[in-house]
């Protein structure tokens, strides 16, 4: 994939993300890997006014390469990035269930068997920081140790993945599972799934998609 590709794959992402009511105005950011820098999405950026020109390089240190001024949550996308060699996509939204259920400041958990989707029996949730700030980048890459996903306390959430599509489609699952979690909870208390059963699940999900499953 050429640059412009690239860019032009990273804007669809964020006009999807704006379509399925994630992220509004300026809010939420987008970042992949290109070689060794990222690309970014602008501060104050949304659907209708970037182009992939205005997407922000930076290099692994975060100095930028060309021009623009890089979203707020720089260092956040970055410090995944820089700990994380096999993630080569970063999404942060204020989806609303993420959003709702991060102002708890509790992990989500393994109330159904997706949430094995994320590497875990269950989603963390990152302690609070202010946002664009260090402590928040270091909050998220802690979270993100074992996981492919995680709450930001009080902020929203952050999704990784191998590539922008599989961590738009991570996206998507996690915003789904967090308004069925809350649902759920206006229902009653949830059954919440052993250590034992999520340790089955994910033992499925690593042969997911690539051979037939036993009963």
């Amino acid at each position: 994939m050429s640059e412009l590709e690239l860019r032009q794959a990273l804007l669809s992402i964020v006009a999807l993300l704006e379509d399925k009511g994630f992220n509004h105005g300026s809010s939420g950011n987008v970042s992949c890997r290109i070689g060794d820098d990222i690309l970014i999405t602008p501060t104050g950026g949304n659907s209708a006014n970037m182009t992939p020109e205005r997407l922000v390089r930076l290099d692994r240190h975060g100095e930028t390469v060309g021009e623009g001024m890089p979203s707020s949550e720089w260092h956040m996308h970055l410090a995944i990035l820089n700990a994380y060699p096999h993630v080569q996509a970063v999404i942060h939204t204020h989806a609303d269930a993420c959003v709702a259920l991060s102002c708890l400041a509790r992990p989500i958990p393994a109330f159904h068997y997706m949430i094995a989707s994320f590497g875990g029996n269950d989603v963390p949730c990152a302690p609070y920081a202010t946002f664009g700030t260090r402590a928040l980048a270091d909050g998220a890459v802690a979270a993100l140790k074992t996981r492919k996903a995680c709450l930001l306390a009080n902020h929203g959430m952050i999704v990784v993945g191998t590539s922008l599509q599989q961590a738009f489609d991570l996206t998507v699952k996690l915003e789904t599972l967090a308004r069925q979690y809350i649902l759920a909870r206006q229902a009653g208390e949830p059954a919440i799934l052993s250590d034992d059963e999520m340790e089955r699940v994910l033992e499925r999900y690593k042969a997911y998609g690539r051979t037939r499953l036993p009963g």
